[in-house]
């Protein structure tokens, strides 16, 4: 059930091009060293990805025109696309989020002093918790680091990137969406760090959590 470790040979698109939001940071920096460039761009892109929620090379304006058209040749910045949107009172906002041609579920909860995201890890879920709708789908596949990190990348750019908007739109996440986390390590694992990242969104350690059904084989 396991998945290949993501690398940028291996996270490239139907069209030959590289989503950025595979890659941690040192990643990154080793793609940015493939096309002939100082690892600090990846720096630089990383803050317009995750500070800005910028998807766009052009908007990048401390990137020079030639770096910026060399990325738009070979890579891109494609989150998922939100499809359904639900909204309480309380200002709770479930959205349904496409992967591929399936959907997982995203939830924000805003409250007073913190704003918390709630992430999926896999699509459906291989354990048969009792008290899960989502494990009465079954299991269909683990999410790619983009679609993790994705889910944390849409729902910021929705309610307002920090650099925009002068706050942190979400100061917390929690791995308790659909899915067991610690069956899809591969990408989990790199999604956290993303979020974790000063160049990414830089959360603390203690602001993002992961939630487990009781599988200790990931536990260490």
């Amino acid at each position: 059930m396991s998945e290949q470790l993501v690398t940028p040979e291996n996270v490239t698109t139907k069209d030959g091009k590289i989503n950025l939001l595979d890659l941690n940071r040192q990643q990154m920096r080793e793609f940015f060293k493939d096309l002939g460039e100082k690892p600090f761009r990846a720096d630089q892109v990383m803050k317009w990805m995750y500070h800005y929620c910028c998807d766009n090379f052009d908007e990048m304006t401390d990137i020079n025109k030639v770096l910026r058209g060399k990325l738009k040749e070979v890579a891109e910045i494609r989150a998922p696309e939100v499809v359904e949107e639900q909204r309480s009172s309380d200002g709770t906002i479930k959205w349904a989020i496409a992967v591929g041609d399936q959907r997982v579920e995203t939830v924000y909860i805003p409250e007073d002093d913190r704003a918390t995201l709630c992430v999926s890890s896999q699509v459906g879920c291989a354990l048969e918790c009792k008290f899960c709708s989502t494990a009465q789908q079954g299991f269909n596949r683990n999410l790619r680091v983009s679609e993790i990190i994705g889910q944390v990348w849409r729902a910021a750019k929705i309610v307002g990137a920090a650099k925009v908007t002068g706050q942190r739109p979400i100061t917390n996440v929690v791995m308790m969406g659909m899915g067991e986390p610690l069956l899809n390590l591969n990408n989990v694992v790199p999604a956290m760090e993303i979020m974790l990242d000063d160049f990414g969104f830089g959360l603390s350690k203690r602001r993002v959590t992961l939630s487990t059904s009781g599988v200790v084989s990931g536990a260490g």
